[in-house]
C-alpha cells in the first residue's frame, strides 16, 4: 500500500461567482457545474434554494470558502409569487396538493393586514420538507419515507414584506429577511391565517448579503466563455466582497506583520468596535490614504475590534 500522499483535484483557484441558479437543479447540481466548468479543486455554496427556486446563489471558490459563513449569516431578499386556495405538503410547487378551498374576496387592504403576522421578528416551525438535519439527515429525505418527526421553532426577522401585486388568487410578494427564514412557511401560515390554503409556486432571490442581481452570471454564460477559449477566472469577484459591508481597515508593514502571526495590533484610525476587511498597505502607498479606500491594498482577511481598541485577526487568507 503506498503512503505517498493524495494528488489533489483541481486548481486553486480562488474568487466568488454569483449564480443566476435556474429552476430545476439543485444547489450543489450547480455548485459541481461550476466545480467542472472552472476545475476549481474547492468550490461551496452560501445558503442553498430549493430546486424550485431561481436567482442569487453565490458560490465560494478556493480560499474564498474560508468567508461564505458571512455570506450564509447575512440577509436575504426574496420574489415569491404565491398561489392562495391551494396547499402541498411542502409549502410550494414541488409538493402534492393536500387541500383545495375557495379563495373568496379579500381586499389589498385585507391582505395587507393579514401580512402583519409575517412582518418582524416571527416563530417558524422548519418544514419536513426542508435541508434542516435530525440526527444528521435531512429532513426531507425523512419525509419522502413517509417518516414526520417533532421540530422546534426558530425565530427569525422579516424586515419588509410587501405586496408587490394581487389580482384573484395570485399574490406576489418581496420579502426581506434574516438567514433561515421559509419563504413557503410564510405562504402556508398566511393561507392557514386567511382560510383558504396558499403555496409558493415561484420564488426567485433577488439578493444575497452584499451580492444583487446586477452581479449574475448564468450557467450558459459560463459555458460560452469556456466555449470562447477564454478565461473563467476574469468573471471571478475579489473574495474581499464576500464582507464588502464591513468597514475596511488598512495596515503598514509592521503592524501586518504581527497580525498575520495571530497578533493582535493597534491601528490608528480604526473603528472603535465590531467586524471589519483588513488590508495590507501596498509598497508606496501613503500614509494618509483614506481609510474608506482600502481595498486598494491587499487583502489579507477579517478582523474584529476587541474592547481595548486593538484589531484582532480572526480569519485570514492563507499565505498573507
Amino acid at each position: 500500500m503506498s503512503n505517498s500522499p493524495r494528488k489533489r483535484r483541481g486548481r486553486d483557484v480562488s474568487g466568488i461567482i454569483v449564480i443566476d441558479k435556474p429552476a430545476g437543479p439543485s444547489s450543489n447540481d450547480v455548485v459541481q457545474s461550476v466545480k467542472r466548468l472552472f476545475g476549481a479543486r474547492k468550490v461551496g455554496h452560501t445558503g442553498s434554494l430549493d430546486p424550485l427556486a431561481t436567482g442569487v446563489l453565490p458560490l465560494c471558490l478556493g480560499e474564498a470558502t474560508k468567508f461564505s459563513q458571512y455570506l450564509l449569516d447575512s440577509d436575504k431578499r426574496y420574489h415569491a409569487k404565491v398561489r392562495l386556495g391551494v396547499a402541498t405538503n411542502s409549502g410550494d410547487a414541488d409538493g402534492e396538493v393536500i387541500a383545495e378551498r375557495e379563495v373568496g374576496e379579500i381586499t389589498r387592504a385585507a391582505m395587507d393586514s393579514a401580512l402583519d403576522a409575517f412582518r418582524g421578528p416571527i416563530e417558524q416551525v422548519p418544514s419536513m420538507f426542508s435541508a434542516v438535519k435530525h440526527h444528521g439527515k435531512p429532513l426531507y429525505k425523512l419525509a419522502r419515507q413517509g417518516v414526520e418527526v417533532e421540530r422546534e421553532a426558530r425565530s427569525v426577522t422579516v424586515h419588509t414584506n410587501e405586496i408587490v401585486a394581487f389580482e384573484g388568487d395570485e399574490l406576489v410578494l418581496d420579502i426581506h429577511c434574516s438567514k433561515g427564514t421559509y419563504v413557503r412557511n410564510i405562504a402556508h401560515d398566511l393561507g392557514e391565517q386567511l382560510g383558504c390554503g396558499a403555496h409558493v409556486h415561484a420564488l426567485r432571490r433577488t439578493q444575497a448579503g452584499p451580492y444583487l442581481e446586477a452581479d449574475l452570471v448564468t450557467l450558459a454564460e459560463l459555458e460560452a466563455v469556456r466555449g470562447e477559449g477564454r478565461s473563467l477566472d476574469e468573471l471571478l469577484r475579489p473574495v474581499a466582497t464576500a464582507v464588502g459591508q464591513w468597514p475596511p481597515v488598512e495596515l503598514a508593514d509592521a503592524p501586518a506583520f504581527y497580525l498575520k502571526q495571530g497578533q493582535p495590533v493597534f491601528v490608528p484610525h480604526a473603528p472603535t468596535c465590531g467586524w471589519v476587511r483588513l488590508y495590507e498597505r501596498r509598497i508606496g502607498h501613503g500614509q494618509d490614504h483614506p481609510a474608506n479606500d482600502a481595498a486598494d491594498g491587499e487583502f489579507l482577511g477579517v478582523g474584529e475590534i476587541l474592547e481595548d481598541g486593538r484589531v484582532a485577526p480572526r480569519r485570514l487568507v492563507v499565505g498573507k
